[in-house]
């Protein structure tokens, strides 16, 4: 199939995990991919794992905390491929694991500079080019953290409730422009951060895909499940949908 042909995209955070998945999978529906990563080896990983498959794939390091950087690489991609039609605000950092009395203002800003100023900023200057063309699909990652409480992470989730409240407001204010901007909210994925995280549980890694497999009635996702969700959002099969939270959680959220 190619259910993205003739399509460019950007995907933040690229590079590994759901990010890399994502990349893959728009490649394979024909899509030409633009890869945006700090992590420049494992960016640049993904891009020729894309070339060698006969895709097309482009690099371009991006921290998106900086508009700077932004600008520049969305830049890059409109003069290389004469297009962007797809963003996925995927790039994020999980932050301190303190309760909100013992978050320090400035781990707080550093959360907030990626995985909320990122989002719009890479939608700010992704918004230009699907503007003049009447079309596009933004696809911005929140989390079922962004829709339920947890006994970890406060700053992480906090950043995931603005996410999903950008991501309703642009719905709203970019569809007389023909741009159609939804969230997906994964639940536990077996990344590598997932799996590193996993191996300084109390009993290892066994135990803990244990535990968390029990949390979730269909067990814990792979990348490529949150990748393929993703997909539909960014394909025209979705084009009546916009505002939405798509939650692929294995059905954890259904308890």
């Amino acid at each position: 199939m190619a259910r993205l042909s003739g399509k460019v995209a950007v995907v933040t955070g690229g590079g590994t995990g759901i990010g890399e998945a994502t990349c893959l999978r728009f490649a394979e529906e024909g899509a030409r991919v633009a890869v945006f990563d700090v992590a420049e080896d494992a960016g640049r990983q993904t891009a020729e794992a894309i070339r060698a498959a006969g895709g097309e794939a482009e690099f371009h390091r991006c921290d998106v905390s900086r508009e700077t950087d932004v600008a520049a690489a969305v830049a890059a991609v409109v003069q290389s491929w004469g297009a962007l039609d797809i963003l996925v605000n995927n790039a994020a950092i999980t932050g301190v694991n303190k309760l909100a009395h013992e978050v320090a203002v400035e781990d707080w800003d550093q959360i907030f500079a990626v995985n909320v100023r990122g989002v719009f900023l890479c939608t700010k200057h992704a918004v230009g080019p699907m503007m003049a063309a009447k079309r596009g699909s933004i696809v911005n990652f929140s989390s079922i953290y962004g829709l339920i409480g947890n006994d970890d992470l406060p700053p992480y989730h906090a950043t995931k409730g603005a996410v999903l409240a950008m991501t309703k407001t642009d719905a709203v204010c970019y569809a007389p422009h023909g741009i159609r901007v939804n969230a997906v909210h994964p639940g536990s994925t077996k990344t590598p951060l997932f799996m590193r995280a996993g191996e300084t549980y109390p009993g290892g890694l066994d135990h803990y895909l244990e535990m968390m497999s029990a949390k979730h009635p269909l067990t814990l996702g792979e990348p490529v499940d949150v990748a393929n969700c993703v997909l539909f959002l960014a394909s025209d099969e979705s084009r009546f949908v916009t505002g939405s939270s798509l939650v692929c959680d294995g059905g954890y959220t259904a308890q």
